[in-house]
Formats: C-alpha cells, structure tokens, sequence
C-alpha cells in the first residue's frame, strides 16, 4: 500500500475545494457528528438532510434526545429504515445522560462504548469532533483504498477491514485526521463511485492510482457476492371504521421491532380475519406493494373492508388521518398502500 503515503496532501487540497455544504460539517459538535453519522449508515445524504434538521429541531442536544418519548423517536425516524439505529442512538443518550453526567466521551475507546457505535462511526466522531488521529473505514474508504493500492483482497471480510484500518492509521495527519477521513468518505460518495464507472478524470489520486493507470477500474474493488434474499408472500388487511384504520403494534424483538403496522401475515388460504375475531363486510383488493430488506423481500397483496364494529384484537389501534401523521410510525414497507388508505382517510 505504498501509494497511500502520497495520498494525504492532494486529497486535503482537494476535499478544501470540493467538500459538499452539509449541515453537521458546518458546525462538527460530537453530538451533531454522532447524529449524522448514525443517519447516513444504509442512507445516501440527499435523504438524510431533511431528517437531520427535524430531529435536532426535536432533540437539539444529548439530554433533549435521552427525554424524548419513544414513540416520538419513532415518528421522527419514519422513513429512514433501520429502526434499531434509533433505539441505539435513545439508548447511548440515556447511558451518557446516566454514566457520564452528559458528558459525551472525548476517546475513541469511551465513543465505541456507546450503543450502536462500531469502529467506524466511533472513528468518525473521534477524528472529526475531537482531532484524535483515528481511520474510519466505511465502504466508501474501503473502495477508494482496493482501487488506489490494487489491492483484489474481499473488502467485505474483517481481515481486509483490519488491513485497511492500520495502512490508514501510518498515514492519517495528526493536524488534520478529521479532514482526512471525511475527504476520503466524500472521495469515495462523489467520484470513486459504487456503482458505474468512477469519476477518475476528477480524481485527485488518479496519477497515484494502480486500477486506474492499469485499467482495472471495474474489477475494483472485489466483493463476495450476498446471498439471495427469502421471498415472502403475504397478505396486507387495510380495516376501516368511519375515519379510522387500524394498526398493530410489531413484536418488541426482530424485523421492524416495536413499529405500527397495517396487519398482514404470510399468505396460504388462511382466513386472518375469522381468527382475529374480526367479521368484515367484503374483502376488496386493494392493490399489491413490494419491498426489499437485507435479507428478505416481501411481495404484499393488500385487501380492504369496512368493519361494522370498533372493537379490535389487544394492542390494536385505530389511527386517524392525524394520528398517521402525528403519531404512529408506519415504515417504509408499507408506503404503497398510502393511496388506499388516504383516498378513504384523506392525505395525511
């Protein structure tokens, strides 16, 4: 990894000019960076700004975010998937607020003790709120240093990650670590690109660049294919009561823990309504909906009706068109069914 020794000053010359306006770079407090960084795992920038602005207007300190409702989190979250992120973020406030006297911690070792915090995000913090001289390796660096050396090793396995993560640390400038891996993360988001050919034409490291100057640029970097995701069918009931639909509550552990749902199950002939102890006037297809996670994709066939009674199965709520919008926090899985449901509630 010899060309990483070249790399600092053309990169920071060029991270100076380039670097994009965002709002936790313009004001770097630890709290701030912490918040970021959580937001951005899984999320591309664009989507993230918007969110970031509500929630610190919401929670705009370690205390503000330890003292908000669950429920509220949840709401403010909407949209971003990968709940558990949040839950860790409320969780690690609480343990700053309760083991620290809300002190957020100033090392690295004391940063990764918070929950939800792995070495990358915990090197984001320390280099970029703190100026410790810490990597943080994240897919983007881990590109951007497999293209740069030539280096064909799997960057999706820890040892490739440890290789990473020490050649960085030799190199990374003492007066300038946060800089550095920002400009490293922003190299690898705006021109050493993931997916299609990168921008090497706006490279600063081109000249310094093996898959470049060998023309491996598209073999580069080398990754283990994932494995193919579980399809589940299922079936999505869209109940109504006057201006209500009902919602339950996820299980507190596992995919989409703790969030509010339209209820649905795997279909197979199974009549859902009868051993719910629901009665419904008529089941109407009510549209069908897609959508991917990590490892399973569910393909949803959703089916609305009227039920005469207001009574439902414990922890089932009716949610009005404020609520939906006020309260409950409905993932992103559901989203195709917005149609439906406003077109009988009203936009919410």
């Amino acid at each position: 990894m010899d060309q990483l020794s070249q790399l600092p000053i053309p990169l920071l010359l060029w991270y100076r000019e380039h670097a994009r306006t965002l709002p936790w770079r313009s004001d770097p407090t630890p709290y701030h960076v912490w918040v970021s960084e959580i937001m951005l795992q899984q999320t591309r920038v664009a989507a993230v700004l918007d969110y970031y602005r509500r929630f610190l207007d919401a929670a705009p300190t370690v205390a503000g975010l330890a003292a908000l409702p669950e429920e509220r989190l949840m709401k403010l979250w909407q949209g971003l998937g990968y709940y558990s992120r949040a839950r860790n973020l409320h969780k690690a406030a609480r343990q700053i607020m309760e083991e620290r006297g809300g002190l957020f911690p100033n090392t690295y070792e004391g940063i990764r003790a918070l929950a939800g915090v792995g070495d990358y995000t915990a090197g984001a913090i320390a280099s970029i709120a703190f100026r410790l001289p810490v990597p943080a390796v994240d897919g983007n660096v881990l590109r951007v240093t497999a293209r740069i050396t030539g280096d064909g090793g799997d960057i999706s396995t820890p040892a490739m990650k440890k290789k990473v993560t020490a050649a960085l640390a030799e190199i990374i400038p003492l007066d300038a670590p946060g800089d550095f891996n920002q400009a490293m993360m922003e190299l690898g988001a705006t021109v050493c690109l993931p997916n299609g050919a990168p921008l090497c034409e706006k490279c600063p490291a081109a000249y310094l660049c093996r898959a470049f100057q060998e023309g491996r640029t598209g073999e580069l970097p080398v990754k283990a294919p994932k494995k193919a995701r579980r399809v589940e069918e299922r079936a999505v009931y869209l109940f109504f009561h006057g201006q209500a639909v009902a919602l339950r509550r996820r299980p507190e552990r596992g995919l989409l823990a703790g969030l509010w749902e339209y209820p649905n199950e795997l279909s197979g002939g199974e009549d859902w309504p009868a051993r719910w102890g629901l009665a419904p006037k008529a089941l109407e297809k009510a549209g069908t909906g897609r959508h991917i996670f990590t490892h399973i994709e569910w393909r949803m066939t959703a089916f609305a009706a009227e039920l005469d009674s207001p009574a439902l199965p414990a922890g089932w709520v009716w949610a009005n068109r404020r609520t939906l919008r006020d309260t409950y926090a409905l993932p992103n899985a559901f989203q195709s069914f917005e149609g439906p449901v406003s077109g009988r509630l009203g936009r919410f």
